[in-house]
């Protein structure tokens, strides 16, 4: 049965896209959380990472097995991590959520606070982050969605993956 990855940059929609699919019946899981991922130590002068000397990252071995484990119905599960790529053999599609920076910012800027991108600081980094990495997230996707639809309407398309 098709496992599909949705990935993006922060605030493009993976946790809300994530959520909705559970609410209609699809088995999905937000990889972005403590459960999935966790925070490791890189190197201070990498700047691909959402904090300065830190990294969150998939907790390999957990969602290699959520991944590879039998099951009669599709699979969604989003997320964003520097070493998503060596799980990329497990999952059938991959779907990249986009929508323009403007958009990203404002969604970013309601965040409450301790949020990610709450911050002025957290925000810049997003910016960054979006000209650096989202374009590797392009070359690996099968298929762009932009989130700037509703969220039902976004849903929608990216609930059609699997029935290709």
């Amino acid at each position: 049965m098709k496992r599909v990855l949705i990935t993006g940059m922060s605030a493009t929609g993976k946790s809300s896209i994530i959520t909705e699919l559970s609410a209609r019946g699809f088995e999905a899981v937000d990889l972005d959380t403590p459960e999935w991922s966790h925070w490791v130590d890189v190197d201070p002068a990498d700047t691909l990472t959402p904090a300065t000397g830190k990294d969150w990252v998939w907790r390999e071995d957990r969602v290699r097995e959520l991944l590879s484990a039998p099951r009669e119905q599709p699979l969604f599960v989003s997320g964003c991590a520097e070493n998503m790529e060596r799980l990329f053999p497990w999952n059938g599609r991959i779907v990249l959520l986009s929508a323009p920076l403007p958009t990203i910012l404002e969604r970013l800027a309601q965040r409450g606070p301790g949020a990610y991108g709450h911050s002025d600081e957290e925000r810049q980094n997003v910016v960054a982050l979006i000209s650096t990495v989202e374009p590797l997230l392009r070359d690996s996707a099968d298929f762009e969605i932009a989130t700037t639809k509703s969220l039902s309407e976004t849903t929608d398309e990216v609930a059609t993956v699997v029935r290709d």
